[in-house]
């Protein structure tokens, strides 16, 4: 890991939302609505731009799953494009902190992903991490732990990529009760799939 430059590392929240905010439609989601986007070349350029400047991913016990049981067959798939390996490769050694009170670590270790370790407090493992040597902190599509860093004012900035389909329920990305400001840092669309990436900072 890189030596600390004296800038405490940011926190980034990267999720994929419809347009009635929900992030998906619960536990058996399979993000149909959303893979066009997600598979689509403009999304892994844009990505590629954010996970290159992070050294340790957050994820939740549903993404942990879901992430370990499809993205080894998809880096290993010679069919799979060069951005989608090279995040593949990425995902399986960087380090990831799965954010869980039911997983053990020999559950993480059966996986053929390493450097991964499980952490009971969400705020204390953050706050432990913004200032550790290090580059950024990426917090990938897991809804209930980006809503805790909300609550908490621990996120820096929060990426949304908002696609032209509505589910009617589910899960929502931003909490109840919520009431904070933000920046706007930039707005992109992606014509061939009609989603528009929008990325915000805290004042």
């Amino acid at each position: 890991m890189p030596e600390n430059t004296g800038q405490q590392r940011k926190v980034i929240a990267d999720a994929v939302v419809s347009m009635d905010g929900y992030t998906s439609t619960g536990p058996d989601d399979d993000m149909s609505w959303a893979m066009q986007h997600i598979s689509s070349e403009q999304s892994e350029l844009m990505y590629e731009g954010i996970w290159r400047g992070v050294s340790t991913a957050l994820v939740g016990r549903v993404n942990w799953e879901g992430f370990t049981a499809v993205w080894p067959g998809l880096t290993s798939d010679p069919n799979s494009s060069a951005r989608t390996r090279d995040l593949g490769n990425w995902l399986a050694t960087v380090e990831k902190v799965v954010i869980s009170t039911t997983l053990q670590q020999a559950d993480l270790d059966k996986t053929q992903w390493s450097n991964a370790r499980v952490s009971r407090d969400l705020e204390e493992e953050v706050r432990s991490l913004k200032g550790a040597p290090g580059r950024d902190i990426l917090v990938i599509n897991s809804a209930s732990i980006i809503k805790a860093l909300l609550q908490a004012d621990l996120i820096d900035e929060l990426h949304m990529a908002v696609m032209p389909a509505t589910l009617g329920g589910g899960v929502r990305l931003l909490p109840d009760g919520l009431t904070s400001t933000w920046q706007l840092s930039h707005a992109t669309t992606i014509p061939a799939t009609g989603a528009v990436i929008l990325c915000y900072r805290r004042p």
